[in-house]
């Protein structure tokens, strides 16, 4: 497994896609000019499998691990296994680890040779986890990336980049917020969100879960 250790920037910028990308942008050009595909509906289904259907299934891993020990041991012992008992297998979910933050450490996860990611558990990649911006920033300087996402850690807080490959995938499980004690897991599961699982983001704090709704 690869990773870096850094004492903690990110670029949005969405100009440079790979060959695929581009391949896929001219064929849904084609398909829209030829009126097989309505742009919006396609935006709204994309956004959809991201950042909704897609990453709750991960937030019911890690809900389940806030509030279960000895699921919480089995995940981090094998992360493939465990996750499977919800079901969640499949392509590009066949090698996964755990990497739980602390107070001392916070993860966050990167491929800086491709875009390889968890579908089974975080649904569709974010076009920004795929951007060579991201791929490069994340290793270079992760405490400028986490800056530009809205996180910022206590200085004692290290970071780790866990870098991702065809044959392994990392899931970040954050720390569970204060103010959860007797939570339920559907309720806990409403505090992941999809970056706090990739390590760009936390958890929801009760108060933000309830300005969101």
């Amino acid at each position: 497994m690869s990773s870096h250790d850094h004492d903690h920037s990110h670029d949005h910028n969405h100009s440079e896609l790979s060959p695929i990308e581009l391949r896929v942008r001219a064929l849904e050009t084609l398909l829209t000019e030829k009126g097989y595909v309505d742009p919006p509906a396609l935006d709204e289904l994309i956004e959809t499998y991201e950042t909704k259907i897609g990453p709750k299934n991960g937030a019911r891993v890690v809900a389940r691990a806030w509030s279960d020990p000895a699921y919480r041991d089995r995940l981090m012992s094998d992360a493939t296994a465990a996750i499977a008992e919800f079901g969640f297998t499949g392509r590009q979910g066949e090698h996964m680890v755990a990497v739980e933050n602390t107070p001392d450490t916070h993860n966050m996860v990167v491929c800086t040779l491709c875009s390889c990611y968890p579908w089974t558990v975080l649904g569709l990649p974010p076009v920004w986890y795929k951007s060579a911006p991201y791929r490069s920033r994340a290793v270079r300087d992760p405490s400028g990336v986490l800056t530009e996402f809205g996180v910022r850690l206590p200085e004692k807080t290290g970071i780790r980049v866990w870098d991702s490959t065809a044959e392994v995938r990392y899931l970040v499980i954050p720390m569970r917020p204060e103010g959860t004690e007797g939570w339920s897991e559907d309720q806990l599961a409403e505090l992941v969100t999809r970056d706090s699982m990739i390590g760009t983001g936390l958890a929801l704090s009760p108060q933000a879960l309830e300005a969101a709704r």
